[in-house]
């Protein structure tokens, strides 16, 4: 049977964020140490097989309440179904033909759980790529990470913005502005890719055991928004405005500015929301390791730059001593990497 595989990747929001969701300016990267493989079988029936986030087998009562409040009841497969739904809804109302055929669809993920590398949206990139291949279709470049965050904001009620979304359909480095006039006219942002040789040495560092749904976090920042309080609004300009600064010193070729500008993101975020102590936590520690840090995410991931592979070590002793991971990432310029079976994804 004719098969068809696409690939998303981990993400991380180097500048500018949370402010994708409020019209701001974010500066991104993919990275392929971590990702998802997905791949559409034709097969007689339309059918979705359970992945690694679909659970349906739990220890005790505990982890059963634990993992429905994090994860939800459909795991992965609402995400496959939401993004097929919208993609077919797209094909009709535009007059796109398809072929009439059906899909086995069968998902490997190994993105860290819920600590803001955005595993759950590389799910739905990963469903749309596969879609495009699989049916012969084309979504415009632009407008196809619209298209999944509405299958995650609209039909699943998650509150998300376009970030993701964006970095994960395009990969390697990329500068968005979500100016709201452009936006609310196109209904996508304006996307610039940059060379990602123009980066300064990063690292990206992790706590496994700090899984949390951040539409939490997105909730609460949306609420503020909404009710137009001046701290907030100020704060959402301010972070697109380093974004702005971060990719102007990069295309300038000025990196050394961009450690400072990192900092001073988190700095801003801290000083407006709600930062939990072990969040913070594990960006002073990198700071006192020498490197600059803050939030790749919503939290319990963090992303900085670092000199040398000496303070590499030492950032990575010191952030191991409270239990993360840390890495360099493999900048993520195509969709052209395999998953060893360890579960490591590497250029192929």
């Amino acid at each position: 049977m004719e098969s068809f595989k696409a690939r998303s990747f981990a993400r991380a929001g180097l500048l500018g964020n949370p402010s994708d969701g409020y019209f701001g300016k974010t500066l991104s990267f993919a990275f392929s140490n971590f990702g998802v493989d997905l791949r559409l079988t034709e097969s007689s029936r339309m059918r979705f097989v359970p992945g690694e986030v679909d659970d349906a087998m739990f220890d005790s009562p505990e982890q059963l309440v634990h993992d429905l409040r994090i994860y939800g009841y459909y795991g992965g497969i609402r995400m496959l179904k939401a993004v097929a739904k919208l993609f077919f809804e797209y094909c009709m109302e535009n007059g796109i033909d398809f072929p009439q055929k059906n899909f086995t669809a069968e998902y490997k993920i190994n993105v860290p759980r819920l600590v803001g590398l955005s595993g759950s949206s590389a799910i739905c990139s990963a469903m749309l790529k596969a879609l495009m291949k699989f049916y012969g279709v084309t979504v415009p470049a632009a407008y196809a990470p619209t298209l999944c965050l509405e299958a995650e904001r609209d039909e699943l009620g998650i509150n998300c913005g376009y970030q993701d979304r964006v970095i994960q359909m395009y990969n390697g480095l990329v500068f968005m502005d979500f100016d709201r006039a452009y936006l609310e006219e196109h209904e996508y942002g304006r996307y610039e890719r940059l060379d990602p040789a123009l980066l300064p040495n990063l690292y990206i560092a992790y706590d496994p055991n700090r899984a949390e749904e951040s539409g939490k976090v997105h909730r609460k920042v949306k609420k503020l928004f909404e009710e137009k309080k001046p701290d907030v609004l100020a704060a959402m300009s301010e972070f697109a405005e380093l974004a702005q600064k971060g990719r102007d010193a990069l295309v300038a070729g000025r990196p050394e500015e961009l450690p400072a500008l990192i900092d001073a993101n988190f700095d801003l975020r801290n000083r407006i929301f709600n930062v939990s102590e072990e969040n913070r936590r594990m960006v002073q520690v990198a700071r006192n390791a020498g490197s600059s840090a803050k939030f790749a995410g919503s939290g319990g991931a963090i992303v900085g730059t670092y000199t040398d592979d000496e303070q590499f070590t030492r950032l990575s002793v010191a952030l191991r001593a409270i239990g993360c991971r840390t890495l360099k990432p493999n900048i993520a310029v195509s969709d052209e990497v395999e998953m060893s079976e360890e579960g490591v994804w590497r250029n192929s």
